[in-house]
């Protein structure tokens, strides 16, 4: 069955080739598709389109296949075309002409944005309760690990003290910054675009304001052209919201991965979270993270993709845009996956406690030896040449007194005002 039917077939190549994965993937919309068409059948209700009892009809048989998406029993065959024919069809199929009247002042195109609309806010919801998880966490561990130093690198050579109170804040209060993409995304998710059709509107009186407010959008998109060309922009947003978060748990799984190996050993979990090899025994690989660190460096190309795609396009549909729903769908069930593993492994970290006592670390002290001679009157250029030429003869005597306390630094670690950013 197909929405557009006129009493002829197409090829079945062409059928293979427009229809792709549609079928899979509107299985994960479909739950959305029903609340949409509920909202628009009580819609046409309130405009007189449908007499009451059609419209009690409607709605009844919609919460009905709404049960089957619950339990998993609903299908989308092959014989239909995507989750929108195949709805209908049940609807006409237990309703006689009531269920035809569904479609009734919409078009695919609205349906397929209502629906994805609605799939991103709750998607982007979960995300960032996910993402508060982590941030919590990484918190506690800073608080806990607060006075554990570790050396800190640039361009992977020894270069300052740091702590892992340090270390993992840095990681918090980067989601933060992730988290105000999310609320973007979230915020273009959030206006209703039912009722635009095809993109130009109807001539039937449609109450859009009563179907904003039925399915919980705050605010419609008014302009029905600007509706039709928020498909892919809002994946975009969406995509943009899910790439920061990846580029922070890449990089955190790649520190991990450095910091776990024997050469680092700063780090270590239990042997449950880490894999070995089927010929050295001895190894236990850090395949979760590694994963991790696979994962989302491919979801920060997603942006880019949808860009490619929808860069270009003229205003009103395209079925280019079709291609768009195949990347941010499972994008968003992979750093869910994401989020949830590095979550679950970061709560069985083991940190090493006297990393520094290793002699190899102590130039990680040369510049607090230097701010002692510049704080004691000398110079600093001259107290940084005496520090270079005493690391030079090999006579330089760390001084491991840290006295760091400025915002944000070793001894100020600022973890309250963290939080308060995260909660505001």
């Amino acid at each position: 069955m197909k929405l557009w039917d006129k009493g002829y077939s197409t090829d079945k190549k062409i059928d293979h080739f427009t229809v792709g994965n549609d079928r899979e993937l509107d299985l994960v919309l479909a739950k959305y598709d029903i609340i949409a068409s509920i909202a628009h059948a009580q819609m046409l209700g309130k405009i007189g389109i449908l007499t009451s009892d059609e419209t009690n009809l409607l709605v009844k048989e919609l919460e009905n296949v709404a049960l089957e998406v619950k339990d998993g029993t609903f299908k989308i065959e092959d014989s239909f075309e995507d989750v929108h024919s195949k709805i209908e069809f049940l609807l006409t199929e237990k309703l006689g002409d009531t269920g035809k009247k569904i479609h009734t002042a919409r078009s695919r195109n609205d349906q397929v944005l209502v629906a994805m609309q609605l799939y991103l806010k709750e998607e982007l919801s979960i995300i960032k309760s996910q993402t508060i998880e982590l941030f919590d966490l990484l918190l506690e561990l800073a608080e806990k690990h607060k006075e554990v130093l570790l050396p800190g690198y640039t361009h992977l050579q020894i270069a300052m003290p740091s702590s892992f109170g340090l270390w993992f804040s840095a990681y918090a209060e980067s989601l933060i910054d992730d988290l105000y993409f999310i609320n973007a995304a979230y915020k273009i998710s959030d206006q209703n675009p039912l009722g635009s059709a095809a993109g130009y509107g109807s001539s039937f009186p449609l109450d859009r304001t009563f179907t904003t407010a039925q399915m919980g959008f705050s605010d419609l998109k008014y302009n029905v052209v600007a509706a039709q060309m928020g498909r892919g922009k809002v994946e975009k947003a969406t995509a943009y919201g899910i790439s920061g978060i990846a580029g922070t748990l890449g990089k955190l799984a790649m520190d991990i991965c450095l910091y776990m190996s024997q050469n680092f050993n700063f780090i270590s979990f239990p042997d449950a979270l880490t894999t070995g090899s089927s010929i050295m025994p001895h190894k236990k690989n850090p395949d979760v993270f590694e994963l991790i660190r696979a994962k989302c460096n491919s979801l920060q190309a997603i942006p880019n993709q949808i860009t490619l795609i929808t860069t270009n396009l003229p205003s009103g549909y395209h079925r280019d845009l079709q291609m768009v729903k195949a990347l941010i769908i499972p994008s968003i069930q992979e750093i869910k996956a994401c989020l949830e593993m590095m979550t679950f492994s970061l709560r069985d970290i083991n940190v090493n406690t006297d990393i520094l006592d290793d002699p190899r670390y102590d130039y990680l002290f040369s510049v607090e030896t230097l701010n002692q001679l510049v704080l004691g009157g000398m110079p600093f250029r001259d107290a940084y040449k005496q520090m270079g030429k005493e690391i030079e003869e090999g006579s330089f005597k760390p001084q491991k007194d840290l006295t760091h306390s400025h915002e944000g630094s070793i001894g100020n670690l600022c973890l309250d005002k963290i939080k308060a950013k995260m909660n505001s």
